[in-house]
């Protein structure tokens, strides 16, 4: 293939040489978007199969549901922050605990507890 000397062109020949380029470029990425968006639209399909499959168990009963679990714990300068007890400590009572305090001093009385008032 013959070398294109381009610094020996002329200001025109390089400008339609520029937008010959662009335009088929420009075609070229339109082409290659168009593959991969009906592609990714091929892997986003879901299967009904398999949404039932996450929905129930391999015995074909659907999954129990837990009861709400009432909170154990309280933030006593916002009262309405409160944790159950249950996975990650809020950001309140990790701090609180650095502090010094004890996990029991943030303990909501229950009714059946009279040694604790409320």
């Amino acid at each position: 293939m013959d070398e294109l000397n381009l610094e020996s062109m002329e200001f025109d020949e390089l400008w339609l040489m520029h937008e010959r380029l662009t335009r088929i470029l420009s075609d070229r990425i339109a082409a290659e978007k168009l593959k991969l968006e009906k592609r990714l639209a091929q892997l986003n399909q879901t299967d009904p199969a398999s949404l039932l499959k996450r929905t129930t168990k391999t015995d074909g009963t659907a999954r129990r549901k837990y009861p709400k679990v009432l909170p154990k714990y309280f933030n006593p300068i916002s009262p309405t922050e409160t944790w159950s007890g249950r996975g990650k400590q809020p950001r309140w009572l990790v701090a609180a605990l650095k502090s010094g305090q004890s996990l029991d001093s943030f303990k909501i009385a229950s009714p059946n507890d009279p040694s604790k008032p409320k």
